[in-house]
């Protein structure tokens, strides 16, 4: 894999602005919905990170991301669940359909601090590690 795939890789945790598909055992937190915004690095690139959270219209969490740096790309959220003020979320990654970003985060008052994975849909296997950081906009 290219460098820059990579670097599109670590971006993957971050994005935002689209519908929000959902999938949830759990309900978001009412504090925790809007947009955060904030940053990523990983894999020698760092980049720009929007999370939006919203309910979706099945009533459950629902989201997307805004990633720039490179690659910069939009993704909804596939799934989304909390447990108390910890995410976790898997999103396709728009560069390449063969890999998803899955993101865990845990947030405190305005900011929420992360980390993200590429890894293979087929394999689970990681490409690309990675962190996140953002604060309430």
């Amino acid at each position: 894999m290219t460098k820059p795939f990579i670097t599109v890789g670590c971006l993957l945790l971050f994005g935002a602005l689209g519908l929000g598909a959902s999938q949830s055992s759990t309900e978001i937190p009412k504090d925790l919905l809007g947009t955060w915004s904030g940053g990523w690095e990983g894999a020698g690139g760092s980049g720009g990170f929007e999370l939006t959270l919203e309910k979706g219209k099945d009533g459950g969490p629902a989201g997307r991301v805004a990633v720039t740096g490179e690659p910069t790309y939009n993704a909804t959220i596939r799934t989304i669940s909390f447990e108390g003020k910890k995410m976790t979320a898997v999103y396709d990654f728009p560069p390449d359909d063969q890999i998803e970003i899955a993101l865990v985060a845990t947030f405190e008052s305005d900011s929420a601090n992360g980390t993200w994975v590429a890894r293979g849909k087929k394999d689970g296997n990681e490409v690309v590690t990675g962190t996140w950081k953002v604060k309430k906009k």
